[in-house]
């Protein structure tokens, strides 16, 4: 009964009956736009989509879906993105003040939160963010597309919280056929998109510690620490890739001016990073960017946010890690603090597994369908980091393929780490250890 209930095990059935029910719900003839039924594989790999904040799509969500579909859809991005953990631990506060632990166990697998006690504070963050950040980004969309787009109040007021919901969460989902490519050359959308989904992906116990220690970075964990710092390194260094790039590529930036270069430059280095959404045509990036996008995706955002990948916590590990190693020190160490042994195994296993399903995920797909590699490449990476972009060729994929994508974005959302102990419950503490040896490495 215990390794049944077993947290990591909870986590992973309730995102499944969560993507159960989304497909239901869209299958229902009121989600389709034309009043019909829509397939169980478009329904069941929209509803996967949503759940998982990844943004990959089969048909086009502002034609294809209906009002309640789309409703339904914003409602499976806004479950999944806050945590459904996260939510009944919320859900347990409003209804009694305290929580029962193995409710608290159970959002720390879904949180990765620091400590038991931090729990609660982190979920009421995760709340008012969540709230404060989708307000005012629909209210600065709204008054953008009302009074600069021309377009209705109703029209505005849907479109402005459907993108806010999608954006706050890295989605990538979006009402237009083209995504954000029509505003490719508006600072008032593409920039207060880009703060949501960067502020979303970085991480909530990021934003926990920086809630109470703004003015004070010295106290600042060093989780907190290795995230911005790798946030940045890794925004600032793709965006610079992508102008090096792209900028004479007159099928993306080529054809913009100066500023709009930067700007997409910038808004495509971020949402690489799992946000979904995209202001120039994927297919006609150049090869160099392809492979810059297949590093960033895998990466993802930070630990226990909106965004996927193996996070940039894992890297920066690592990365630190490696140098140590080089410089033959026997810890790894970073802003005064000695990284704990057990998380760069975890960091390690993460990576690992991360490579060997994109890599396997990757065979499938290329025995399945005729696509390029470098497109097929893209496409699982983009499904396994939650990135949600795409050249193409999704609904050109056959159904075994785009259950194939499926099973990725589950297996990246849900987490490596919690996918796997959720088949292997138990840990065991061995009464004994076997000698030390030290294989040749290299």
């Amino acid at each position: 009964m215990n390794n049944i209930l077993h947290p990591a095990r909870i986590v992973v059935v309730l995102f499944a009956l969560a993507i159960l029910a989304g497909t239901l719900l869209l299958m229902l003839p009121a989600a389709h736009a034309s009043g019909e039924g829509a397939p169980l594989m478009v329904a069941f790999f929209t509803s996967v989509s949503a759940i998982c904040v990844n943004g990959l799509v089969v048909v086009d969500t502002g034609t294809y879906w209906s009002g309640f579909g789309q409703v339904t859809i914003t409602a499976l991005i806004q479950l999944g993105g806050f945590g459904m953990m996260t939510a009944a631990t919320l859900l347990g506060l409003m209804v009694n003040r305290s929580s029962r632990l193995r409710t608290r166990l159970i959002t720390q697998t879904e949180t990765r939160s620091l400590g038991m006690g931090d729990i609660a504070s982190v979920a009421r963050i995760v709340l008012a963010v969540t709230v404060i950040l989708q307000v005012t980004l629909a209210a600065i969309l709204l008054a953008r597309l009302h009074f600069g787009y021309d377009l209705p109040w109703r029209e505005s007021l849907w479109s402005a919280v459907f993108h806010a919901v999608s954006a706050f969460n890295n989605a990538g989902f979006s009402l237009h056929a083209d995504s954000l490519t029509r505003y490719a050359g508006d600072a008032l959308v593409l920039v207060p998109i880009m703060v949501a989904f960067v502020i979303g992906g970085i991480g909530f116990p990021v934003l926990h510690d920086l809630r109470h220690r703004l003015r004070d970075p010295r106290h600042w964990s060093l989780h907190t620490k290795l995230t911005l710092v790798g946030s940045l390194v890794l925004l600032a260094g793709g965006c610079v890739a992508v102008l090096l790039f792209e900028w004479n590529n007159v099928a993306t930036l080529g054809s913009m001016s100066w500023f709009d270069k930067l700007m997409n430059g910038m808004f495509i280095s971020a949402a690489a990073r799992t946000a979904g959404f995209n202001t120039v045509d994927f297919g006609a990036l150049s090869p160099e960017s392809w492979a810059l996008h297949y590093l960033l995706m895998f990466i993802g955002g930070g630990s226990a946010g909106t965004a996927g990948g193996v996070k940039v916590g894992t890297i920066m590990i690592l990365a630190l890690l490696v140098i140590a190693e080089a410089r033959g020190h026997s810890d790894t160490e970073a802003f005064g603090r000695r990284v704990a042994v057990s998380a760069q195994r975890q960091a390690v296993t993460v990576l690992v597994l991360g490579s060997v399903i994109v890599a396997f995920g990757t065979l499938l797909l290329l025995g399945i369908s005729h696509f390029p590699t470098d497109q097929v490449i893209f496409e699982v990476i983009s499904a396994f980091g939650s990135a949600g972009l795409s050249t193409g060729i999704t609904a050109s994929l056959p159904p075994e393929g785009q259950l194939v994508l499926a099973a990725l974005m589950f297996i990246g959302r849900v987490g490596t780490i919690t996918f796997a102990t959720s088949l292997v419950l138990g840990e065991r503490r061995m009464p004994y250890r076997y000698p030390e040896d030290h294989p040749i490495v290299g």
